[in-house]
């Protein structure tokens, strides 16, 4: 069924005003949108809380609901980690590699950022940005076509570069997950400290 943009917009549409769950959700869902953006500047600390309770509500009475579409939705997703950490696609790789330089811009701009992060930052990035001129290097020397998966991971340097990439990534992104929680429950102890 090829839709144009057009087309599939009016289908939606037309879905919104079929019936009375379908006007329900999307008054629920305007409302949610309503109370969010009035609350960016009353900054009502309740209100968002109950935002949040309310999304969590709907998303766990969906799991409730179907159980079974909860349970398929994790299992491809596992699948599909799984599946990138064995055969990563040389697209997410590139997107990988940009990601990286972005993060390098950000940390070079950044006065947010401390002097011991901004070099943990260089060093992951660094890294990532070498293995990508190298695995670029690799496919060039060995004329491999990036668009056949096969020939790309039949060559074990090939295959080891992408796949460290993807480990080192997220040792760097589980790190800085990691630290950020560290800064904030730090903040948040000196602030509590401050006003006793």
């Amino acid at each position: 069924m090829n839709l144009s943009i057009v087309e599939k917009i009016t289908e939606i549409f037309k879905y919104i005003g079929s019936s009375f769950l379908s006007v329900s959700l999307f008054i629920l869902c305007l409302l949610l949108f309503l109370i969010s953006v009035i609350n960016i500047s009353k900054k009502n600390k309740y209100a968002n809380y109950i935002i949040i309770v309310i999304y969590l509500a709907i998303f766990i009475s969906i799991i409730i609901a179907s159980p079974s579409y909860f349970v398929y939705s994790i299992d491809w997703l596992l699948k599909s980690i799984m599946k990138y950490i064995y055969f990563p696609s040389t697209g997410a790789y590139y997107m990988i590699n940009l990601f990286s330089i972005i993060i390098i811009i950000y940390s070079l701009r950044s006065k947010k950022i401390s002097k011991a992060k901004k070099v943990f930052n260089f060093v992951i990035c660094n890294i990532l940005f070498y293995l990508f001129l190298a695995f670029v290097v690799l496919v060039t020397y060995n004329k491999l076509d990036i668009r056949i998966l096969d020939s790309l991971y039949k060559n074990n340097q090939v295959l080891s570069i992408v796949q460290v990439s993807n480990l080192l990534l997220l040792l760097w992104i589980i790190i800085t997950l990691f630290y950020k929680l560290f800064i904030f429950l730090k903040n948040k102890y000196d602030k509590k400290n401050e006003n006793y």
